[in-house]
C-alpha cells in the first residue's frame, strides 16, 4: 500500500497558523498587562501612605488603570509600525540597541501622558513626596524597563518560531531529498532487471518459438509489475515472489538445467510488505554470481520467516565471496561497500524505507554457499 508523502504532513496551513499566532498574542498581550494591573492595585491597597484616605486610594487606582490601558495602546500599536523595518529577522546583538530606543520612546510617551494629562491638563494637585519631576524621570526609566522587557519577550517568541519553521523547512528539504533518492534508486534497478530479462528472451527466440511466446507473456508480467510497483514503496512478498518466479522461468531458458529453485517459505510472510523489487534483485545476483559463473550451475534457495517483529529474507547460491571480490561485508543501511549496483541500491532503499532497523548482508553460509540476507522491520500494523 502507498504511503502518503511526508511531504504533505509538513505542509501546514498558513492561514490558520497566522490566525493562532494572532491570537496567542491577544491573550498574552491582554493577559500581561491585565496581571501588571492587578499587581498595582493590590499593592495600593496593602501598602497605603498613612495620609491616604478612601477617596484618594480610588483616585489613585483610577489614574493607574489610565496608565496600564495607556501601556496596552502604546505597545500594541507600536508592533504594526515596527514590523515593515524587518527586526524579527535580526540577531539580538543587532537587536538589542533598536530595543532600547524604541523602548526609551515609548518609555517617554507613557510618561508624558500619564503624568501630564492629570497634572497639566486636568490640574490634579501633586502630593507625592518628591517633586513632579523626580517622579517623571522615575517613571520614564520604569517605563524604559518594562516596554524593554515587552519587546524582549515579543521578539524571543519570534525567534523561537523562526527556529521552529527553520527546523520544519529543513526537515521537509531531507524529505524531498529522500523521495527524489528513493525515485533515482528504482529507476536505476528497473533498466537492470530489464536488460537482463531481454538478454534471456533473445537467446530463445530462435531455439523455441512457442517458448519464447510464454516467455513473453512472462516479461510483460515482469515489465507491469515493474512499471506499477515504481509508483509503490513496499508491496505484498506473494507479488515480488510471484515476479521473481517468471523472472527464474525466464533464466532457466538460458541456464537449463544448471538452475534449481528452492522455496521454503513460511506461509504468513506472503501478505508482509517488502520495498518491491528487493527479492527479484537478490535472485538476480545469486544467478549472476552463483549460477552463470559455474559450469555445473547450482541451486538457489529463497527462505522467508517472520522473526521477532521483522521479515527475515535469505536468498542463498553457490560460490564463495572470496571468487568475486566482495568480500564478507554487511551492508547495513547502504554504507557497506558493494561491486553490485543492485545490491548498493537495495541496501540504500532500505535505509531510507526503514532506517537503521533494516539491514543487507552478504556472508558466507554453509561450506561452499553465500547468503544473501534482508532484515525488514515490519510495520505496526503486521507487527
Amino acid at each position: 500500500m502507498e504511503k502518503a508523502p511526508l511531504t504533505n504532513v509538513l505542509l501546514d496551513d498558513e492561514p490558520r497558523r497566522l490566525r493562532a499566532k494572532d491570537r496567542l498574542y491577544v491573550i498574552c498581550q491582554s493577559g500581561a498587562w491585565l496581571f501588571f494591573l492587578g499587581l498595582q492595585v493590590f499593592l495600593v491597597f496593602t501598602f497605603p501612605t498613612k495620609d491616604a484616605a478612601p477617596r484618594n486610594l480610588l483616585c489613585s487606582c483610577s489614574i493607574i488603570t489610565e496608565v496600564i490601558m495607556l501601556g496596552w495602546l502604546i505597545t500594541h500599536f507600536t508592533r504594526p509600525v515596527v514590523a515593515p523595518w524587518g527586526w524579527k529577522t535580526l540577531g539580538w546583538r543587532a537587536l538589542l540597541p533598536r530595543i532600547l530606543a524604541v523602548s526609551a520612546v515609548q518609555a517617554l510617551v507613557w510618561s508624558l501622558i500619564g503624568y501630564g494629562y492629570p497634572y497639566f491638563v486636568v490640574r490634579m494637585p501633586w502630593t507625592g513626596s518628591v517633586s513632579l519631576w523626580v517622579a517623571f524621570a522615575f517613571s520614564w526609566v520604569n517605563g524604559l524597563v518594562l516596554f524593554s522587557g515587552w519587546w524582549c519577550v515579543y521578539f524571543f517568541y519570534h525567534l523561537f518560531d523562526r527556529y521552529n519553521r527553520l527546523q520544519i523547512d529543513q526537515l521537509s528539504l531531507a524529505t524531498h531529498a529522500k523521495e527524489a533518492e528513493l525515485r533515482a534508486l528504482k529507476s536505476q534497478v528497473n533498466p537492470h532487471f530489464i536488460f537482463n530479462s531481454l538478454n534471456s528472451l533473445r537467446a530463445l527466440i530462435e531455439e523455441d518459438p512457442i517458448r519464447a511466446r510464454q516467455a513473453v507473456t512472462q516479461l510483460a508480467n515482469l515489465l507491469r509489475y515493474s512499471l506499477q510497483s515504481g509508483q509503490l514503496e513496499t508491496v505484498p512478498f506473494e507479488d515480488e515472489l510471484r515476479v521473481v518466479n517468471d523472472y527464474l522461468a525466464l533464466e532457466q531458458v538460458r541456464h537449463e538445467e544448471r538452475l534449481r529453485l528452492r522455496l521454503d517459505i513460511a506461509p504468513e510472510t506472503l501478505q508482509l510488505p517488502i520495498p518491491p523489487m528487493l527479492l527479484q534483485t537478490l535472485v538476480e545476483n545469486a544467478v549472476k554470481y552463483g549460477i552463470s559463473m559455474r559450469a555445473e550451475g547450482g541451486e538457489i534457495a529463497i527462505i522467508a520467516r517472520r522473526e521477532s517483529g521483522s521479515l527475515r529474507l535469505q536468498v542463498t547460491n553457490p560460490g564463495a565471496l572470496e571468487n568475486t571480490g566482495r568480500g564478507d561485508r554487511g551492508m547495513r543501511g547502504g554504507s557497506g561497500a558493494s561491486t553490485g549496483l543492485g545490491l548498493a541500491n537495495a541496501a540504500n532503499r532500505l535505509r531510507l524505507l526503514f532506517g537503521d532497523q533494516a539491514s543487507l548482508n552478504l556472508r558466507t553460509g554453509s561450506p561452499g554457499n553465500v547468503v544473501a540476507e534482508a532484515i525488514i522491520p515490519l510495520p505496526v500494523s503486521h507487527a
